[in-house]
């Protein structure tokens, strides 16, 4: 792909003021639209005094409890996927291969175990503190590509799993930017890196935004 092709969602914000997700955004029931919609959408932290942010450029949705591939399937409750039931607009953070600090959102009402993965960001704000958190020199691929890589860019740890997301001393939220995506924008497909899952690892719940340099090579 050429960088005529590239599409880059910092050059689709508005001037307006950013707009908070709020609850409503994250009750609602169906998890894939939400997975869709959450394309463009900026996450921000904001830890120890320092602010960062990132366009979300690539999703994974999950539902409870029907999907073989969520870990909360047949509304399977333990220590770690108990926030899953909580009312949707909570962070759900997990460790992956003892290592990666992963990003979910958990979705719907109380007691429907949804939840979003976020798996890539386009970097916007503060990229010298997310370098300096990766352990980078410069911008590039491996910076947010990747749901391991984008929570360390970030800041994210297990620690934050449990934090609503919507409040007002939240020190993670998302806002709107007013980046809108028409359909031909956004690509679906299977859901990678899932070993188990059975016919639900073909479910075309993973969604990217078409022509993003930023996006995992996944």
């Amino acid at each position: 792909m050429g960088k005529k092709d590239r599409l880059l969602l910092k050059d689709h914000l508005r001037p307006a003021a950013p707009a908070r997700l709020g609850p409503a955004f994250f009750i609602r029931e169906d998890v894939v639209a939400i997975s869709r919609e959450l394309l463009g959408k900026v996450l921000v932290t904001h830890f120890d005094g320092q602010r960062s942010a990132g366009i979300i450029v690539e999703t994974e949705a999950y539902r409870g409890p029907d999907d073989q591939a969520c870990h909360a399937w047949m509304n399977r409750r333990t220590r770690r996927t108990e926030v899953m039931f909580a009312r949707g607009g909570h962070a759900y953070v997990y460790l992956c291969y003892g290592i990666h600090h992963l990003f979910n959102i958990v979705t719907g009402r109380e007691d429907m175990p949804h939840a979003v993965l976020i798996r890539a960001l386009e970097p916007l704000e503060n990229a010298p503190l997310m370098l300096e958190r990766r352990g980078l020199d410069k911008p590039e691929r491996r910076l947010t590509a990747g749901p391991g890589t984008l929570s360390q860019a970030l800041g994210i740890h297990t620690r934050h799993s449990g934090t609503l997301l919507t409040g007002q001393d939240s020190p993670i939220w998302l806002e709107d930017r007013g980046i809108r995506l028409n359909e031909d924008h956004i690509l679906a497909g299977p859901r990678v890196g899932i070993p188990y899952g059975g016919e639900s690892r073909e479910w075309p719940w993973r969604f990217r935004v078409a022509g993003s340099p930023w996006t995992s090579r996944a």
